[in-house]
């Protein structure tokens, strides 16, 4: 494990002087990806560095342990070994982490898929609220955000939204949103007061590139039509909504929001080699899912994962048992409180399978 530190942090060094280098700087994409893999490499590096000086410094203290005869020294020797060894074994467990295989999506854009599910007009309006609390954890994270297509209900809120979020580790953080969300909550149209149970689905899948996803012409059924919106109103009077049909797959995705056909149909596109893309990890995962667990538990979208409960103020997230009587906090996009600890619990599954020893 040694070794492969050295190299990372020789590999860390060739990256830092490389994006100094002006014929660098001059190729965006050559940039751009040595950038990223500069922000992968940095975190190891200097997580390795701390181990090593805690190390040396452990080791010092163990040899004056063993070298003095004065008590007071002897004392102070002792509780420096009991703190340096504590903070050494930390700094191991991250290091294993640190190299431990990482998910080849972590560093992608992500499309965000949100469905209701059950409860009609109430999943509706609940997956415009989840909508809106994505919006706002994007907006902290300094993301962008694009809307790719949707579909209002009558009553307001969303049958249907996709939106791409660009960002640094937008999918590291929000591939544990995926699954079915359910909220309990009195909603405005009950007259009784009663207590209704709705569900909507979310799904977070990784931006696929076009050299990932190749999809020839003639595997594609292009329609075009006029847009229009809730209720039957014509959004344009030109025929710029846009259908594509995947006919080995017979996946089909649509794409209204744009003036522009064109536009429309790139989006569209985008979607599609996502979904694709989806599809194709999900058979793999599904044919070695007996061999290891995915990330985010079984990966089946129709894994309920969350229950927003609004009389009680709770939030609970059923993968890990968290619950949080911070609902408002939650639904105005502080996501930290349930992302962190999901990530921590799934980091810590992934140690107990291996245990590398640093030293």
């Amino acid at each position: 494990m040694l070794d492969k530190l050295k190299e990372v942090e020789k590999r860390y060094l060739e990256v830092t002087k490389s994006l100094s280098d002006p014929t660098v700087l001059a190729n965006r994409e050559l940039f751009r990806k040595l950038s990223r893999e500069h922000s992968e490499l940095e975190p190891v590096v200097e997580c390795y560095r701390s181990w090593r000086k805690s190390s040396e410094e452990l080791a010092a203290s163990n040899d004056l342990l063993r070298e003095t005869d004065d008590p007071e020294m002897r004392s102070m020797a002792h509780e420096d070994v009991s703190k340096l060894k504590a903070v050494t074994e930390k700094l191991e467990q991250e290091l294993t982490l640190s190299l431990m295989p990482k998910d080849p999506n972590d560093h992608k854009n992500v499309i965000l898929e949100i469905r209701a599910g059950a409860g009609g007009d109430e999943a509706a309006l609940f997956g415009q609220d989840l909508m809106t609390m994505y919006l706002r954890y994007a907006e902290s994270r300094r993301w962008n955000v694009e809307l790719m297509s949707s579909s209002e209900s009558s009553v307001g809120g969303y049958k249907e939204v996709i939106v791409r979020i660009e960002g640094n580790g937008a999918f590291s953080a929000l591939k544990y949103e995926r699954g079915v969300h359910r909220v309990q909550r009195v909603p405005q149209t009950e007259t009784q007061g009663r207590i209704h149970t709705s569900t909507v689905t979310v799904a977070v899948l990784p931006e696929a590139e076009e050299v990932e996803i190749v999809v020839p012409d003639k595997d594609l059924r292009i329609d075009v039509y006029r847009s229009s919106g809730p209720g039957g109103q014509s959004v344009n009077t030109t025929d710029s909504a846009v259908r594509i049909t995947h006919l080995p797959s017979g996946m089909v995705v649509t794409c209204q929001d744009e003036k522009s056909q064109h536009k429309n149909k790139a989006k569209a596109l985008t979607v599609l080699r996502s979904r694709l893309l989806d599809m194709r990890q999900q058979e793999a995962d599904d044919a070695r899912r007996d061999d290891r667990r995915s990330q985010i538990g079984t990966g089946d979208r129709s894994e309920r994962i969350r229950t927003y409960n609004f009389p009680q103020g709770r939030v609970t997230d059923h993968r890990i048992g968290l619950t949080l009587y911070q609902i408002e906090t939650v639904l105005s996009g502080d996501l930290r409180l349930l992302i962190e600890p999901l990530a921590t619990h799934y980091r810590a599954e992934a140690l107990k399978t291996s245990q590398p020893q640093v030293i």
